[in-house]
Parts: structure tokens; sequence; C-alpha cells
């Protein structure tokens, strides 16, 4: 870092009351200078000299609160020199600072008219004194235009700092907005990994209890049930590690190299109704025309939408028949769960029903859910499965 970038630093740092004083005791030490030493032919400095300096310098002081007010009282003092007869190369500072301050802290409209009165003033001015002073020749011309400089600087320093204003907030808009995503995602993958597990432990849990209970009750009348039972205990614990282990895998680093299960789908429907086997409901599945290129995301809605279904049919509802129908009907994918039971406990609120619903929307689909008029409950699922199927997801 140079010498330069290190005062700048450090001067960057600066309260604005000591940035003023310093902006006054320059001004005053060079404007002064000037007005100490005067051409021989012109009038000398003297007390009014000095009084329109004092009164320039203390009028800087409030240019950051009042730029206009004090662009006027420079202003005047400037023509005070002039009209009175004492002529400077530096006796316009002061003003030159006041304009440059009106124009970094006003807009454009405000330095339009304050360029147009200064101009006008300064050239009237210089008009009055005529050739007394200098050459008359050019002389309107050049003294109109030197107030136009600093207004011209401070409003290229304005317009500067407004654009980088803009692009902070566009940068703290978009950081905003990014944040504002990525808490959407989480929220979304919290969901869904949360949904993924609800159905694997709900389901998992619930067959398991009905083959231990078909398990319990044949211990001693039939053994080898009881066994069959309990290997299909067995069974339903492994798979629910496996698809858990699906679930939690995509909280892994997919760097890693881990090997993750795929997602079930309506191919393991019956393998899925068949851990219901020997409760106390029985479960019939029934598919027509279901081929093997639905889409991933379709089957598995699916194979989740009759896994709950079934789960809540266990263990809400006390039914005794419970039917699951799967079918494609014009570019759809309809799945049908219905049973017997008591449809007032299945009615009921839980994470299920609302899991259903968002694995269905996510799909594209959409269901239906309610009881049937000639008694039970039914589960309607509409899933998408032509060309556009999987676009919904």
């Amino acid at each position: 870092m140079t010498t330069f970038d290190r005062l700048s630093a450090r001067f960057r740092t600066l309260s604005p009351g000591t940035v003023d004083l310093l902006v006054v005791g320059v001004v005053g030490w060079f404007t002064g200078l000037d007005a100490a030493a005067n051409e021989p032919e012109y009038r000398q400095a003297d007390w009014f000299t000095w009084l329109l300096l004092v009164i320039s310098l203390l009028a800087l002081v409030w240019r950051r609160r009042w730029p206009v007010p004090v662009a006027v009282v420079t202003g005047a003092a400037c023509a005070g020199w002039a009209l009175y007869g004492h002529i400077g190369e530096l006796l316009n500072l002061p003003t030159l600072v006041a304009l440059y301050t009106v124009a970094v802290r006003g807009d454009r409209r405000r330095t339009l008219w304050t360029g147009l009165i200064a101009s006008l003033a300064s050239g009237g001015v210089a008009l009055w004194v005529g050739s007394e002073v200098v050459n008359p020749q050019g002389l309107p011309v050049l003294e109109m235009l030197w107030p136009l400089v600093p207004l011209l600087l401070g409003e290229v320093v304005r317009m500067r700092r407004q654009l980088l204003d803009e692009y902070a907030a566009r940068a703290a808009w978009a950081e905003e907005e990014r944040e504002r995503e990525a808490a959407r995602r989480v929220r979304e993958e919290r969901v869904r990994i949360a949904r993924e597990l609800h159905d694997v432990v709900a389901h998992t849990v619930t067959a398991m209890t009905v083959q231990a209970g078909v398990a319990l009750d044949a211990f001693e009348a039939q053994p080898e049930m009881a066994r069959q039972a309990m290997r299909q205990v067995r069974d339903s614990g492994k798979d629910a590690v496996r698809e858990l282990r699906a679930a939690v895998g995509v909280l892994r680093d997919p760097a890693s190299g881990d090997p993750v299960e795929p997602a079930p789908g309506i191919g393991r429907l019956a393998e899925l109704t068949g851990r219901f086997a020997g409760g106390g409901t029985e479960i019939t599945l029934r598919q027509e025309g279901v081929a093997e290129d639905v889409p991933p995301v379709v089957g598995l809605a699916a194979y989740r939408i009759v896994q709950e279904a079934l789960t809540n049919v266990v263990k809400h509802s006390g039914a005794r028949r419970a039917a699951v129908f799967v079918r494609r009907q014009d570019g759809m994918l309809v799945v049908e769960v219905v049973d017997d039971g008591r449809p007032g406990e299945m009615a009921v609120g839980g994470f299920g029903l609302i899991g259903m619903r968002e694995r269905a929307v996510a799909a594209g689909g959409r269901i239906e859910y309610g009881p049937v008029p000639v008694g039970g409950f039914r589960v309607r699922a509409e899933l998408p499965v032509n060309d556009g199927g999987g676009e919904g997801s």
C-alpha cells in the first residue's frame, strides 16, 4: 500500500465535522495567501477583504447542512471582492467548494438551476467590473463558465455514488434472494425426508406389529405359522433398514461413492401388500395395464400412497377387507385403496393424509379421499404417466 493509499484510508475514517474543519483550513490557507498578495495596480488587502474571507470560511462550516445558502454567501463574497477591486486567482475557491457541495448533495434539477443562476451572476459581475480588471473580450464568457466546473464535478461524483449504492442494494437483494431460496430448498428437503421417514417407519412398524400378533396367537397351536410370521417381521425389518438407508443417502456426500438403494415403485406393490398377510385385514391387489415404463417419481408416489393408505387401514379403520387397484387410464396411473372399515377413524387428521396429498402433487397429479357411501373409506390418486407426466415433479 502506497503512502497516498494509507492517507486516503485514514482520511475516510475521519468524522464529517473533522473533514469540514480540514476543508475550511485548506481553503482558508490558499485563499488567504492569494488575498494577501494582490497585483500592485489593484486595491490591496484591507479589513474589508479579510472580513469577506472570514464570512466565506464560516459559511463553509455549514456547507453540508445548508449547501445552497452557503453557496449564496460565498458567491456574494467572491462578487464583493471583484466589485471592491481586489483581484486574485484563488479568491473564488470558497465558492467552488460550496458549488461542488450543492451538486454532490442535491439532485440534477437543483444543479441545473444553481448552474444557471451562478453563471448569470458571474457574467453580470464580469460585465460590471469591465475593462478595468482584464481584457473585456472573452471575460464574461470565461466568468460564466467557471461556476459550471465544480457543479459538473459534483454531479459526476453524486451519480457515481448513486450507482455504487444501487449496485450494493442489488447485491444485498440478490444475497437475500439466495438465502431465501436456500432456506426454501432446505424446508422442502426437510419435508421430503420427513415424509419418507414417516412412510417407511409407520408402515414397517404397523406391518411388524400385525405379524408379531399373528405369531403370538399361533405360537402354541400353529408353530409353523408363528415362525412364518416372525420371518415376515424379520424381512419387514430388513426392508425398512434398506429404505431408510436410501432415504438418508440424500444427506450424504454424493462423491463418497456409497451405494444408494433404488426407490421402490409399483413393481413392489405385491411385496408391500404381502407384509400384511395373516393379520386381521384381508388385502387384495389388482393391477391392470401397468407397464414398467412408469416414471420413477410417479412409481414412488404410487407406492408410498398405497403404503400409507394400507397402514391407515390396519391401524385405524378396523376393516376386515381392503382392496388395492392400480391401472393405466388415459395417460394416468390410477391408484385406489378401498376398505370396509370405519371411515370416521380414517378421516382423523395426521401426517399420513397430508403426506399422500404432497406426494400426488409433487408427481403432477391429484388425490382425493373420503368415506364410501356403502361404508368404508377410499383413497384415489391420479398420477400422469404420459410423455409429460414426470415434469410436474
